[in-house]
């Protein structure tokens, strides 16, 4: 992705991010494929479409190969980079760069479940081998 002040790749917005989501569940896509997952979900025209995924070119988040009088988009990072940069982000900047008060957080505010639980237990001990 391109790259901001800070060395780290531009941000992409919330709405840009439901365009990634479709375009990482399948791709090559047209704009109008793209809007067929998202515009009536979101309220969304074609035309909000064309702009975010103009948006996402730039950033060199997704491709636009020509396939005639269109284009097609695919993704040029993978989901689990994006998830790992901005899971990254998100630590770095509301826990300072520790994981462990995020845990703690979410217990305290008893956003995790029993499944939940048991899962981290089972990667702690995959971690620990």
């Amino acid at each position: 992705m391109a790259e901001s002040d800070d060395n780290r790749p531009e941000r992409i917005s919330d709405a840009e991010h439901a365009v990634m989501e479709v375009l990482w569940a399948k791709s090559p896509l047209t704009a109008a494929e793209v809007c067929d997952e998202v515009c009536a979900e979101r309220g969304w025209s074609l035309a909000t479409v064309k702009t975010l995924l103009g948006r996402l070119v730039q950033k060199q988040a997704i491709a636009a190969a020509p396939d005639g009088r269109r284009y097609l988009y695919s993704p040029l990072i993978a989901r689990a980079e994006y998830v790992g940069g901005e899971s990254r982000r998100l630590v770095e900047r509301l826990f300072g760069g520790r994981a462990a008060p995020l845990f703690a957080h979410l217990a305290e505010q008893e956003a995790l479940t029993e499944d939940d639980l048991a899962e981290i237990e089972v990667l702690l001990k995959e971690l620990r081998q």
